[in-house]
């Protein structure tokens, strides 16, 4: 099934808040509920998964349309990230991931 087709069934029969694994390890489909101002949607959520293959954060960052993706990515690329990075890094030490793992089937993207 083609990844629209598969969206609109996901967007149709989902449950609100189910979430769909994709094959790009570290991102998901959600399904969000319906609002009194608008209908139910879907949001990609990012969560990078670490290297016991768990994701690396309890949350992920939600993007709902292309204008989000485009802000994330400029503050992501901007090179003072890296600089606000590591002076945190020097302040606290290393944290651990504690997030579980869950099976599920797999968005094809």
């Amino acid at each position: 099934m083609e990844l629209t087709e598969t969206l609109k069934v996901f967007i149709e029969e989902g449950g609100d808040w189910e979430r769909k694994a994709t094959s790009l390890g570290g991102v998901s489909i959600i399904r969000l509920p319906a609002t009194k101002n608008r209908p139910a949607s879907l949001a990609i959520d990012i969560n990078p998964l670490g290297e016991n293959g768990l994701p690396i954060k309890k949350k992920g960052i939600m993007i709902m349309n292309a204008t989000e993706l485009a802000a994330f990515r400029a503050i992501f690329n901007n090179d003072k990230m890296d600089n606000v990075i590591k002076a945190i890094e020097e302040v606290f030490p290393e944290r651990k991931s504690t997030a579980k793992s869950k099976k599920a089937d797999v968005l094809q993207l």
